[in-house]
């Protein structure tokens, strides 16, 4: 075989496995008005299928909500990717978290009282973040799981979780898809960082996703501190694996709380958004997603069911899989490297 056509089969059998995942999670953009109620319907494909769905409302919400569709707003109203059942470590189910938020209201699981123990909400001019401290068992997440990295990436380009979709109302006052964003949990801490999408391409390389290793310290740095709970405005952060890139940029316009004034049944304060004017939480309208369709509505699953998710197994499975993916890729760009500079 000749060299042209052993590196025409190679990127023939790249192109191929790329194709068979789909449309890759970080092309799939959607209005507020027009979320589907599953954004992955691939079937046969080693992780399985979307655990859950994107259309959540009142219908959906509550302690055995699969809303996958998460946001981040301001201090007092944002989610984190979690477990939707204990007993597994990040690691092992990546691909089948669900939206865990501070507050009721859309249509997702709300993170019991006390998860949140410490957290810092910073607007910068290119992202919104926040990063904090938790008890992770509270949202099913086991003690002691070092955790690990969400993305709208991953190997197989499905995303971790598949299918999650994330929002916020923080960068115009009315909710945009954030398509780039990163999301890192354990060892009872967190950061979630949403990239605004109208920065492109500035919003890939500061919503990074390749540090799954190097955690919120890397990937987010910032000024949180467990115990406080604080809104700022920022400057942003240097990209993350560039000089000085975890280095906590310069913070300022803080304003800090009580934890009983904005999370749990007797919040009172609504949290301004940090360098915004006055534009605040209650000042923006919470626009409702069109219910589901009879035929598509989510029942009234039990924490512990999985109708339509991957099961852990398949999960693990994923893993020769992502091995495979990677090795013909890498093969490729060896093999045209080779041919290109021989």
């Amino acid at each position: 075989m000749t060299k042209s056509i052993f590196v025409a089969s190679l990127l023939s059998a790249a192109i191929s496995v790329a194709n068979a995942q789909g449309p890759p999670l970080i092309t799939k953009r959607f209005t507020w008005d027009n979320i589907p109620y599953k954004v992955d319907t691939d079937t046969g494909l080693a992780r399985g299928e979307q655990l859950g769905y994107n259309r959540c409302n009142s219908t959906t919400e509550g302690p055995s909500s699969l809303c996958q569709t998460a946001y981040i707003n301001s201090l007092d109203d944002f989610c984190i990717w979690a477990p939707a059942t204990p007993g597994h470590t990040v690691g092992e189910i990546e691909g089948e978290m669900i939206a865990w938020c501070t507050n009721p209201g859309h249509g997702t699981r709300v993170m019991p009282e006390g998860t949140i123990t410490g957290v810092q909400f910073t607007r910068s001019p290119d992202y919104v973040q926040v990063v904090g401290f938790m008890d992770q068992t509270k949202i099913n997440m086991i003690a002691g799981d070092a955790g690990g990295e969400m993305d709208p990436h991953g190997a197989d380009l499905r995303g971790n979780p598949l299918g999650g979709l994330l929002f916020t109302n923080a960068f115009t006052g009315t909710y945009v898809q954030a398509v780039e964003w990163h999301n890192f949990n354990g060892g009872n801490q967190f950061c979630l960082k949403a990239c605004d999408a109208s920065k492109a391409p500035n919003d890939a390389r500061l919503c990074e996703h390749i540090y799954d290793t190097q955690g919120c310290g890397f990937n987010a740095p910032s000024g949180a501190r467990d115990k406080v709970f604080e809104s700022c405005a920022s400057n942003s952060q240097n990209p993350p694996g560039s000089p000085n890139g975890a280095v906590p940029p310069a913070s300022s316009l803080c304003s800090t709380f009580a934890s009983t004034d904005i999370y749990g049944p007797s919040a009172t304060v609504r949290v301004p958004i940090p360098g915004a004017s006055t534009m605040s939480f209650s000042s923006i309208p919470r626009p409702t997603p069109t219910k589901p369709s009879s035929s598509a509505a989510p029942s009234a699953v039990s924490s512990g069911s999985k109708t339509t998710g991957a099961t852990p197994s398949q999960t693990n499975g994923a893993a020769s899989m992502k091995a495979g993916f990677m090795s013909v890729m890498g093969m490729a760009g060896i093999v045209v490297s080779a041919v290109i500079f021989a």
